[in-house]
């Protein structure tokens, strides 16, 4: 046989045995489908949590879970770890949102989530295996087949990396120190003459406000507002904004799920009834910073359509405009980067400034975060002062 000819025979011996392998693969993948179809048609495998499963597909699926989880991790580390306000923002939506499932310091798993299969992990002994940003990653997006659900509003990186920051202070939590730092301030008491009811169910749903928002005292996270002495109106209206879903929030969004409009009418109230907390962050006084803010927040930017703040949010505004004197620089800077971020702009109220929002530089922003925190909500701004 030529050169030629032997050469023809071997391309059309490798074409054959490849279309056998081939066909045997096929063979082989068919087979498996139906048997696959079989198993499951005949109900062969006990599905029942009471039974747990076979040891070697629990170490399939867990090795598949942590495996996947820290394929699609992002590798970050929390920006500022110790950071009292995150680390009390995450303690307040965990007491509400994970520690039914999770158990919490002091207080264990509920025989309810203990049934579950796989069961909640006590979180003490199991976040120090994850990464920062494994963490971020499992707290935004859940895990399927584990009951774990995700974040609520997946757009709202800054609320999960809160809930994270939490987690790295849990294992060094006792009783005491988890419930001083995720509960607060619980004990709230019937304004004379206000509106809230005097029912358990009322007094409940103000505690579960007052542990991140306060009552008799301030909001134990800056990055939360200060209720007290806002009108009504600016209240009721943020409450049915994250119950509609038209205000992103895990924490909120949680916070508020199932509540009926009477509680929130009555919160509303509640909250608008508290005297103005007389608080001023004094600390950038005579700053280049608050001096920028003022002059911002009295004069706007024309060119930019950026209106005087003080025109729509000093302490005569209409009643469904927040006043912003008094309340925390990192709240209100925050709330001002959500909206330039694109976030939070569905709502009556927010569709009116977001679009302003995103005409500030995160200096500008900034600014007047500092300028309104140093004002005390006691008095009228400077901006009323002159009118």
């Amino acid at each position: 046989m030529s050169l030629l000819g032997r050469a023809r025979f071997a391309s059309w011996w490798l074409f054959a045995s490849w279309r056998r392998v081939i066909g045997a693969v096929l063979a082989l993948v068919s087979a498996g489908i139906a048997g696959a179809t079989l198993f499951a048609w005949l109900g062969v495998y006990n599905v029942a949590a009471s039974t747990g499963h076979f040891r070697i597909v629990d170490h399939i699926l867990r090795f598949g879970m942590e495996n996947s989880v820290r394929a699609r991790a992002p590798d970050m580390a929390l920006p500022r770890p110790d950071d009292p306000d995150l680390i009390r923002l995450g303690a307040g939506h965990f007491h509400g949102g994970c520690a039914y499932c999770h158990g919490a310091p002091g207080t264990p798993i509920s025989p309810v989530a203990a049934g579950m299969l796989p069961p909640p992990p006590d979180l003490s002994e199991k976040v120090g295996l994850w990464s920062d940003g494994e963490l971020f990653w499992i707290v935004k997006h859940g895990l399927k087949y584990a009951g774990m659900p995700s974040w609520p509003a997946l757009e709202r990186d800054d609320e999960i990396w809160a809930l994270v920051a939490f987690l790295r202070r849990l294992p060094t939590l006792e009783r005491g120190s988890y419930r001083a730092l995720a509960m607060g301030e619980v004990d709230v008491e019937p304004q004379s003459g206000g509106e809230i009811a005097t029912g358990q169910a009322d007094a409940d749903a103000v505690g579960a406000c007052a542990r991140c928002h306060g009552a008799k005292e301030a909001p134990p996270s800056k990055l939360v507002p200060t209720l007290h002495g806002q009108p009504k109106p600016v209240i009721l209206g943020a409450l049915k904004a994250y119950a509609a879903g038209e205000r992103p929030s895990g924490v909120m969004q949680t916070a508020v799920a199932g509540l009926p409009d009477r509680a929130m009418d009555e919160l509303a109230a509640y909250y608008a009834g508290l005297p103005p907390l007389a608080i001023r962050d004094t600390a950038s006084a005579g700053s280049a910073a608050l001096e920028r803010g003022a002059a911002l927040a009295r004069e706007g930017i024309p060119s930019r359509g950026v209106p005087a703040c003080l025109s729509c949010h000093g302490p005569q505004a209409i009643a469904t405009y927040p006043r912003l004197a008094g309340q925390p620089a990192r709240y209100l800077e925050s709330q001002l980067s959500v909206w330039r971020t694109g976030l939070n702009d569905s709502s009556p109220t927010a569709k009116i400034m977001a679009p302003i929002a995103r005409r500030l530089s995160r200096e500008q922003a900034g600014d007047l975060a500092v300028y309104f925190a140093s004002l005390s909500p006691s008095t009228p701004t400077a901006g009323e002062s002159e009118r």
